[in-house]
């Protein structure tokens, strides 16, 4: 094969590699990681069996976009690092890496879904975990926070607000900043007031319908008997 033939196919190969990544982080951001490996191909214009040279199946999709978001988390711990300020480099971290997982609703399944996997799992511990942990140490030296804090509380409260973003994102979507707020509150030591919040809470009947929302449609989507106005078919009553 003349070397000019092989640039150019493995060129093409790069760029319907590119093609289908982006398709699937646009995929995953709006739908999550239920679409298929066909949905991605068909999305970035490829055929489907480009789509299955570049990647075996749609694990090597998401490995490889696991890895970019990665990368992005570990970048905004690092410029976070970089603020002179420590409380504010605390901050500004989890309101930017929150922001990224709420407008990517793949990222988020990825990065807290440990049934994707002990591997990813592992990996994003050993390199995200000693960042957020610099990040703390440094607001605990300068009195920005509690002295009991821990890195690990840090991870829960992500994890916390991850769960509240995935329920309520329908119903409204900035109830996490409001959860958010309160969790700082609750770690800074030195304030004079508690810190407006920037939404206010949602009704009972509003969280109820967040708590239940994803039961109800597990439910539909595996009982062959509930009709789609959400009532069973063998449900007569008023």
């Amino acid at each position: 094969m003349p070397e000019a033939t092989a640039r150019s196919l493995r060129k093409d190969a790069a760029q319907n590699r590119e093609r289908l990544l982006a398709a699937a982080r646009e995929l995953f951001a709006e739908q999550g990681l239920n679409v298929t490996l066909n949905d991605i191909a068909h999305h970035a214009g490829v055929g489907v069996g480009t789509a299955y040279r570049r990647f075996a199946n749609k694990e090597e999709v998401i490995d490889a976009l696991f890895e970019e978001g990665l990368q992005d988390i570990a970048a905004a711990a690092q410029e976070a690092l970089d603020e002179p300020d420590s409380w504010q480099g605390l901050v500004t971290f989890l309101e930017r890496s929150l922001r990224m997982q709420f407008g990517d609703l793949g990222l988020n399944q990825i990065m807290n879904n440990p049934a994707l996997g002990l591997e990813r799992t592992t990996d994003a511990r050993t390199r995200i975990a000693p960042l957020i942990t610099q990040l703390v140490e440094r607001a605990k030296r300068d009195g920005a926070v509690r002295p009991d804090l821990d890195q690990t509380d840090v991870i829960f409260m992500q994890v916390a607000l991850s769960a509240i973003m995935d329920r309520s994102r329908a119903i409204e979507p900035d109830l996490y900043r409001r959860y958010l707020t309160i969790f700082l509150d609750g770690i800074q030591t030195d304030r004079p007031a508690f810190t407006t919040l920037p939404t206010p809470p949602l009704t009972a009947r509003q969280t109820h319908a967040a708590m239940t929302r994803t039961r109800r449609q597990s439910s539909r989507q595996h009982d062959p008997q509930v009709a789609p106005n959400g009532r069973s078919q063998t449900d007569h009553g008023a």
